[in-house]
């Protein structure tokens, strides 16, 4: 970083005015007093004077600005050394003030980050031990048990084995998000890209989740019907997955009696925006702004008795973003909730 200094001899002219006029004028009134006064003399001696002080102050003044300037930006570290070595430093002090206020302020910012992540660091761990935890824990106290001698009764044996698979499979879900999670965030996730039916791909997600839907009595439908396909470009596998994720979170926060509703619109000529809306919990306003970190959940306690790995928005939202698309939320606290995202139109979409 170089910063260049204002060449200023302000300081100095006026010094050397000051000095000269006041050395012109002691020496006119004493020749005056016990000489013949000179014009001629006064003049030569007050541009002798003002030169020579210009110079001497100048010189002075860069000299004692360097290394005052030059301690400064050492101890900030913001320049190099050699910076100073191959321009003058002079009067410009108003360059340096903005520059150290700059620094300050760069140094705060990065301070607050650094406090922001250290505290989100602690808050992921805490959520990650707290997920992995609950299933390990699950499993041991199952096969412990199991161990102490309840193996021998076969119904309790099956029972018991089957209950810690379940809680091996969680492990296994929650450790597969991660790893898609990581290879999302890395650009490692290769995307196969094809064109395909999102009406379609929609109407499969409501058709394995109409058994959890029921459980709530909820209604999975369109907005619409829609007699024609609606082509887009994407992978379809991972697409597919985004669609199931904010359709699950619909279920599972949604009211009983309630409804998730699917609309897809066009938003340019060449994108699609996909909503997903539901009349369920809603968002309070706080919570928005975090919902896609990982483990983030808006309800700490009732959320993880309805399952998932706590990673399924952010899963989304890596999806979306690998696409170059956007991703959106609407929502109000007690009313329900809007979750679009949008999507490059194929060469046959229509409705």
């Amino acid at each position: 970083m170089t910063i260049n200094f204002k060449k200023t001899y302000r300081f100095a002219v006026k010094s050397a005015l000051y000095i000269t006029l006041f050395s012109t004028g002691l020496v006119g009134f004493l020749i005056y007093l016990f000489f013949s006064f000179s014009y001629q003399f006064c003049l030569i001696f007050a541009f002798s004077i003002a030169t020579f002080s210009f110079i001497v102050i100048q010189y002075r003044v860069e000299r004692f600005i360097y290394k005052k300037v030059k301690k400064i930006y050492d101890d900030v570290s913001l320049l190099e050394s050699s910076t100073f070595r191959n321009q003058p430093i002079t009067t410009d002090m108003a360059t340096l003030t903005r520059e150290v206020k700059k620094f300050a302020t760069d140094k705060k910012l990065e301070i607050e980050t650094l406090k922001v992540r250290e505290e989100y660091r602690r808050e992921f761990l805490g959520n990650v031990s707290h997920e992995l935890k609950t299933p390990l824990f699950t499993v041991q106290g199952y096969l412990s048990t199991l161990l102490d001698g309840a193996m021998n009764d076969k119904t309790i044996r099956k029972k018991y084995l089957e209950r810690a698979e379940k809680g091996v499979e969680r492990l296994i879900y929650i450790v597969q998000d991660l790893d898609m999670i990581s290879k999302l965030e890395i650009g490692d996730l290769n995307l196969e890209i094809a064109e395909f039916d999102i009406v379609k791909l929609v109407q499969n997600v409501f058709d394995l989740l109409e058994m959890k839907a029921s459980k709530k009595d909820i209604l999975l439908m369109f907005d619409m019907k829609y007699n024609r396909p609606v082509m887009v470009v994407g992978d379809k596998e991972k697409i597919q997955q985004v669609v199931m994720n904010l359709i699950v979170n619909s279920i599972k926060y949604g009211k009983l009696k309630g409804s998730t509703e699917v609309s897809i619109e066009d938003l340019t000529d060449e994108k699609v925006i996909v909503r997903i809306t539901d009349n369920g919990e809603g968002i309070e306003k706080k919570n928005i702004s975090r919902l896609f970190e990982r483990f983030y959940r808006v309800d700490k306690s009732g959320a993880r008795t309805e399952g998932g790995s706590g990673l399924g928005l952010s899963i989304v939202k890596h999806i979306i973003e690998a696409h170059d698309e956007k991703i959106y939320v609407n929502s109000k606290f007690g009313i329900g909730s809007e979750f679009s995202f949008t999507l490059e139109k194929g060469n046959r979409s229509s409705k």
